[in-house]
């Protein structure tokens, strides 16, 4: 019996996660040519979305990190955006003007984005592979 099947049996995760935990561990990583061409194969879009990212760590990804027990790897991800932010601010204080709106706007999306994206992998890791590294984006393509 996998790993997965043992955390099915247990009835601790929902249809979704489980079949997130099953996807991963048939077609491995993100960063996984497996992975590539298997979303290829998804029927739908919504089946993609399911998979590759997560709808409620894009609008409360901070939050929910630390909900899902992911500690470490949010901590990386806010310092990563406060050095980030600092860095712009420092930039454009250096030439006399403040940081566009649009240019803020992008990066918050950017943010959110990369939570969407790397939540689903970086909770299977903790909860089938028992890895809980500080990286946020092992595993993920860039």
């Amino acid at each position: 019996m996998s790993t997965t099947e043992q955390l099915q049996d247990s009835g601790k995760y929902s249809a979704k996660w489980q079949e997130r935990f099953n996807f991963f561990d048939t077609y491995g990583a993100p960063s996984d040519p497996r992975y590539k061409e298997a979303m290829k194969k998804l029927p739908d879009f919504r089946k993609k979305i399911l998979i590759n990212a997560n709808i409620i760590a894009f609008f409360f990804g901070p939050i929910y990190l630390f909900v899902l027990g992911l500690w470490k790897k949010n901590l990386a991800m806010i310092g990563l955006i406060i050095a980030i932010n600092i860095a712009l601010s420092v930039l454009f204080a250096i030439m006399g003007m403040e940081v566009p709106r649009p240019l803020n706007t992008g990066l918050s999306i950017a943010f959110s984005m990369t939570y969407a994206m790397m939540t689903n992998y970086a909770y299977y890791l903790k909860e089938v592979k028992g890895e809980q590294g500080w990286n946020p984006f092992q595993g993920m393509r860039l």
